[in-house]
């Protein structure tokens, strides 16, 4: 009888892993160093002779993963030093790039785009440019449909670094297959959106697509601030109802917002979920997209996004496909890849 049971658990767990790949997702927000779970933590540490500073996966899995006694974005960003470590030399990188877009594709992603700061991975030698090469030969290595997105980070001292980081965008800027856009991405109330002007308006200049990390921990003036500088998307933005002058600002815009609900629960973006505006801004005809943000810290899948708002906000499969069109709508894409993308979710 036990052994009847157990294999009537496998027969269901794998229709239910069937029927999650049968289903097909966008990923738009998706941080490289944010997706980096145990296993792939495992074989980029082989690939590159690192020894891991734990013993055991248990352990392994905690230090990927954020702590439960997280207070807010700053306590979020703490957790990718490991994985960052992980990435700091053209093999590392290149690996993750592959071993990510696997991982997520076999969980029904067939369109996503990575962000990564370049700036970041120069710890052992790599120059912000070696960082670029290799994540583009991680995506030649890989099945998925995916592009990259470079990150400027805010900080106080790594102006120099941004303008690298501009200036590698306009040098491999294509419109698919590659490097698409620019972000904004870090500690958001310590280092406000309106400081960085200057370089989107030399961005824009360039005529690079970026979006831009505003109103998660910082509020609706960071979003102000980004659709004023031209953004083609806000990274979250879940705080405008903070404003419903900059709710406005945002429909009349036709701009979308990325919301990755887990993530903003985790951070405390939002005190209580129950008041989540995600379906108050979808309903006042706002264009909201569903992501993950970092799937590894924060242990979860874009299905399992999904999942979470059908059963706790009512989410009808009709307005999952609107949110899957409005990703396929904000994409750093060609139409081509757009109607592809289309054909084979609809």
């Amino acid at each position: 009888m036990k052994k009847i049971f157990a294999v009537a658990l496998i027969i269901f767990s794998a229709l239910v892993v069937e029927a999650q790949c049968q289903e097909k997702y966008i990923d738009l927000h998706l941080h490289l160093d944010g997706a980096i779970t145990p296993g792939i933590a495992k074989e980029l540490a082989a690939l590159q002779n690192i020894t891991l500073p734990v013993s055991n996966d248990q352990e392994l899995e905690k230090l990927l993963t954020l702590p439960e006694d997280s207070q807010n974005l700053n306590d979020f960003l703490k957790c990718f030093e490991f994985p960052l470590s992980l990435l700091q030399t053209p093999e590392g990188l290149r690996a993750a790039v592959r071993l990510v877009a696997n991982e997520i594709q076999s969980q029904g992603v067939i369109y996503a785009e990575f962000h990564y700061a370049p700036q970041l991975h120069t710890q052992k030698g790599m120059t912000q440019e070696d960082a670029v090469k290799a994540a583009l030969e991680g995506l030649k290595d890989s099945k998925l449909k995916a592009n990259l997105i470079l990150c400027l980070m805010r900080g106080s001292d790594n102006d120099a670094e941004n303008y690298q980081t501009l200036e590698l965008a306009r040098k491999y800027l294509v419109k698919d297959g590659g490097v698409v856009g620019l972000d904004l991405a870090g500690a958001e109330s310590l280092y406000p959106t309106q400081n960085y002007e200057a370089i989107f308006t030399k961005a824009r200049e360039y005529k690079i697509p970026f979006t831009i990390h505003a109103g998660e921990d910082d509020g609706p003036e960071s979003i102000r601030a980004a659709l004023s500088f031209g953004a083609n998307r806000i990274a979250h933005g879940v705080r405008a109802y903070e404003d419903p002058e900059v709710v406005e600002l945002i429909k009349n815009s036709g701009v979308s917002l990325g919301l990755c609900p887990t993530s903003n629960r985790m951070t405390n973006a939002v005190p209580d979920m129950l008041k989540y505006p995600l379906m108050d801004y979808f309903y006042k005809g706002i264009k909201v997209t569903i992501n993950t943000d970092d799937p590894a810290i924060e242990g979860t899948t874009l299905h399992e996004e999904f999942e979470y708002l059908k059963h706790e906000f009512g989410l009808k499969d009709s307005q999952k496909f609107i949110m899957l069109e409005n990703s396929i709508e904000a994409a750093f894409t060609t139409d081509e890849v757009k109607e592809w993308l289309r054909r084979e979710i609809f």
